[in-house]
């Protein structure tokens, strides 16, 4: 569950970046994508951490 909300908020981060910079289609495409990836390994390492050590 952690891992989608975060790539569901990366991506929306991403999109407005790149928007905010003036991209086009691709570029927000490209910049949601990338940041969608990024958070959701960082909500991945957060997921298997909480895990480890809560239960």
């Amino acid at each position: 569950m952690i891992v989608i909300i975060g790539a569901l908020l990366g991506a929306v981060i991403g999109g407005m970046t790149a928007a905010r910079r003036k991209g086009n289609r691709m570029d927000i495409a490209q910049y949601a994508t990338g940041y969608a990836i990024a958070f959701s390994i960082v909500a991945m390492i957060l997921t298997v951490l909480l895990d480890r050590f809560l239960f």
